[in-house]
């Protein structure tokens, strides 16, 4: 006697199959980064200390014309910070992928019955998860060195999300670099570039303060309303405006960041 599987019970299996094996490896990436803390402090020191260097060198630039009002520099700057450690965060995360294509373990995952896209989502979600804790971490590390945050627990919601779909767009877009590479000393190269992007933005100051060349292209930059968005959860309060830039702007990144990466995996699972 023969049982036979009804169609939408089979497709049910292996929906439930593939969401169990997407958060397998979400664990798995999120281990990965407790598991190795000299990957992850990095992402967690060095924002602080540039948060640190510039409230105490442009604690007076505040009274410039064109700055927003706020009690202090440390207000304006958490924003930056904020986005700077997603950046360098997300860049571990691809990193550890290119590791794995590079030790083998990914074409070990490939031969496995295990679903494709699962692999690449699971490390994003790990990158997600990590981008709200910065997020977090960063608010609450600061707060007893004077941080004021206007729009309360909401606008720290507001952060916390917004730094996961930023991990999310930048995740991505370093997974594709990873799997077109499989090096991790290529994408470890590529941070540079981002941190470029960082600082020809208004992570650091207001675009109202700039001119020229550089004006143009923090008007240009993306992450300029993507920061500002943020900043004016923190400056402000929370509004549908501020939500609106800090949130929508990296998931329109991330739209395009995703495409690329499933590009970029398609690419290789045709070359293997």
């Amino acid at each position: 006697m023969t049982t036979t599987l009804a169609p939408t019970t089979g497709r049910r299996a292996m929906s439930t199959s593939t969401v169990a094996q997407t958060w397998a490896m979400s664990v798995r990436s999120m281990q990965s980064l407790v598991r190795q803390p000299a990957l992850v402090v990095p992402s967690l020191i060095f924002p602080l200390f540039f948060a640190a260097l510039g409230t105490s060198s442009f604690s007076r630039a505040t009274d410039l014309p064109g700055f927003p009002a706020v009690d202090s520099y440390l207000d304006f700057a958490l924003a930056g910070a904020i986005v700077q450690g997603i950046l360098f965060g997300s860049t571990t995360g691809a990193t550890a992928l290119a590791t794995d294509i590079e030790n083998g373990f990914f074409d070990r995952l490939l031969a496995s019955p295990s679903t494709r896209t699962g692999i690449i989502v699971g490390r994003m979600a790990g990158g997600m998860a990590y981008g709200a804790f910065q997020s977090l971490f960063f608010v609450l590390v600061l707060l007893p060195f004077g941080l004021s945050v206007k729009g309360g627990i909401g606008g720290v919601l507001g952060l916390m999300v917004a730094g996961t779909v930023l991990a999310l767009a930048v995740g991505a877009l370093m997974a594709a670099m990873a799997l077109l590479t499989g090096s991790s000393e290529a994408v470890q190269g590529a941070f540079p570039l981002l941190f470029i992007g960082l600082f020809f933005s208004s992570a650091f100051f207001p675009r109202e303060t700039m001119s020229g060349v550089y004006g143009r292209m923090a008007d240009f930059n993306p992450i300029s309303y993507l920061v500002e968005g943020m900043r004016d959860l923190v400056i402000e309060g929370v509004s549908a405006s501020a939500l609106a830039r800090a949130i929508l702007v990296p998931a329109a990144l991330s739209v395009f960041t995703i495409m690329l990466s499933l590009r970029a995996l398609k690419r290789r699972l045709g070359a293997s």
